[in-house]
């Protein structure tokens, strides 16, 4: 969105806004990982297991450095992606395998994307692309369920 009479020099620079982007997602990212790593204590990271094993062994010490444990709500830590299987699993057990599987792009043509980009091309801005993509996915996922499109829906997850 951009108000009228009002020029944006970040977002009309193309190439060097998507970089400024990639810059402040790692900014973000990082941070995040900096205070993971700060504040192990209180994630409980020293009650697992192996590393008591390995110290306590002197087994493979030497590999040992500052273990660093990545908690389940960083996002695409190997904890959440377990989390999300455990998840899915409890799901099957509980309602039986899926009967649709259902994937969802994004369309750069949409004419709301082409709306809202005046002089440019969807490829210059990728928050509108991913705006735009939210917005239908989340219409998306509120029909499917509430609608029976399908049929009943005894269960669905994201």
């Amino acid at each position: 969105m951009t108000r009228n009479n009002s020029f944006n020099h970040i977002l009309n620079t193309r190439q060097l806004f998507q970089q400024f982007i990639i810059d402040v997602y790692a900014k973000i990212k990082t941070e995040g990982l900096l205070y993971i790593r700060l504040n192990q204590n209180k994630l409980r990271s020293e009650e697992y297991i192996l590393l008591k094993d390995a110290v306590a062994t002197d087994k493979y010490v030497d590999y040992i450095g500052k273990m660093v444990i990545l908690p389940y709500t960083f996002t695409g830590s190997p904890r959440q992606m377990h989390e999300y299987a455990q998840d899915s699993m409890t799901y099957v057990r509980s309602y039986g395998r899926p009967d649709l599987f259902i994937t969802f792009t994004c369309n750069p043509a949409w004419s709301e994307i082409k709306e809202l980009t005046d002089g440019q091309t969807s490829t210059d801005r990728h928050d509108i692309l991913a705006r735009g993509f939210r917005q239908k996915q989340e219409k998306l996922i509120n029909v499917l369920p509430k609608m029976d499109v399908f049929g009943e829906t005894r269960c669905w997850m994201y």
